[in-house]
């Protein structure tokens, strides 16, 4: 499976951007996709997921209610819609796919992923 991520940008603090992550190859065999990022100096953290089957979703307490994971399977699409932007939400963000059964339990986890997009950069300014 290839991911290719886009959508980033500098956008002021309070403002909105949408992340897509396009996936190819064998998408049929793709459980859960996510979104992670990463701060410089920071290490990667979990952002959001969304079975590809069912819809059903997981959000980091740090953008629920704020960030909206959903997917197009038509298109081969997940976007991530970014709502109510903060300084802290400036990272590099990464869509990545699970072609594993994985537990909800594991969605937030990094290393159960195996294919990883090539991010893209989400800038929000003070």
């Amino acid at each position: 499976v290839q991911l290719q991520a886009s959508g980033g940008g500098l956008v002021q603090a309070g403002g909105s951007l949408r992340l897509s992550c396009v996936a190819s190859g064998r998408t049929f065999s793709v459980y859960v996709m996510g979104w992670f990022r990463q701060a410089p100096g920071k290490e990667r953290e979990f952002v959001a997921a969304i079975s590809w089957n069912t819809g059903s979703t997981y959000y980091a307490d740090s953008v629920k209610g704020r960030f909206t994971i959903s997917r197009n399977n038509a298109k081969n699409t997940v976007y991530l819609q970014m709502n109510s932007l903060k300084p802290e939400d400036t990272a590099v963000y990464y869509c990545a796919a699970a072609v594993v059964p994985l537990r909800p339990t594991g969605w937030g986890r990094g290393v159960e992923y195996e294919h990883w997009g090539q991010g893209t950069q989400v800038t929000v300014s003070s």
